[in-house]
């Protein structure tokens, strides 16, 4: 398994890479290639070009949810690969997602189905757990089980003109058999780190965890959450720690120093192999 970070917050190799706010993963495993989320506005595309990766090659398209930091640039991405391709997400990655703070804004999809279904995306609606080739599937919903993993408070839909919390359903990992283990890529980890890792264990049948891969979303839980998730991932002796994006520098700096050489922040250009 083989996984190039094309692009999220930071950039880690001076090779003329964007970073920008959001996720974009390309992960190569048992010769099948897929692009998992698309960053927020497209530089996912020059990246994989600096990077000596051509997108055309994608079997592919995995969004993780609905928020425009892992969808904005999936117009540039169709655009550049010109041909149907399969684009498989949650039947609520278009909802209505919103934020209440630093400012109260939309922070869903930027598009309408419409628009990227001519660009050449085929839906295909994923909420059950699939495994798309042998030994990697795609999460589906994630049951939501802990008591201690919260959420994040800002995030809300409108119903009937009320703020409701958003139950994020949308939220999809990937979850890959490899000789080490399982290694588990996150979008940004919505249903919960710990969930995930439990969820990936049941749907694979492999309880051994040699990786985690992507955005925590630990940056913005309660102290009391950050806690206990670092505990638990403590007690599953990973070979990988690879955690950016909505991590958060904070956080993350504070994994390095539990996890050592283990943790990775895997910044933009960062190659992870397992």
């Amino acid at each position: 398994m083989r996984v190039t970070v094309l692009v999220e917050n930071s950039v880690g190799k001076p090779l003329g890479l964007t970073g920008e706010h959001g996720l974009g993963l390309w992960v190569e495993y048992e010769g099948h290639k897929i692009l998992f989320d698309a960053g927020q506005r497209g530089a996912v595309v020059s990246n994989a070009h600096l990077l000596g990766i051509d997108l055309r090659g994608a079997e592919a398209i995995v969004l993780s949810h609905g928020h425009y930091d892992h969808t904005g640039g999936l117009r540039a991405v169709l655009e550049y690969i010109g041909r149907r391709i399969p684009v498989y997400a949650h039947p609520d990655v278009f909802s209505p997602h919103r934020v209440s703070s630093p400012v109260d804004r939309y922070v869903g999809i930027p598009y309408c189905r419409e628009e990227l279904e001519a660009l050449g995306a085929e839906f295909r609606w994923v909420k059950e757990p699939l495994e798309l080739f042998p030994g990697l599937w795609l999460s589906g919903e994630v049951p939501r089980r802990t008591e201690f993993e919260q959420g994040d408070e800002r995030m809300y839909v409108l119903v009937e003109g009320k703020k409701v919390p958003d139950p994020l359903a949308d939220d999809l990992s990937l979850y890959l058999k490899t000789s080490s283990g399982l290694a588990i890529l996150l979008g940004c980890a919505h249903a919960g780190v710990i969930n995930i890792v439990q969820h990936a264990q049941e749907v694979t049948g492999e309880k051994r965890v040699a990786a985690i891969i992507g955005g925590t979303h630990l940056g913005p839980v309660s102290e009391e959450q950050l806690e206990e998730t670092i505990v638990r991932l403590t007690r599953m002796d990973l070979d990988l720690l690879a955690a950016n994006h909505c991590t958060g520098l904070a956080v993350a700096a504070r994994l390095r120093g539990i996890f050592g050489a283990r943790f990775s922040f895997a910044a933009t250009g960062e190659v992870l192999e397992l």
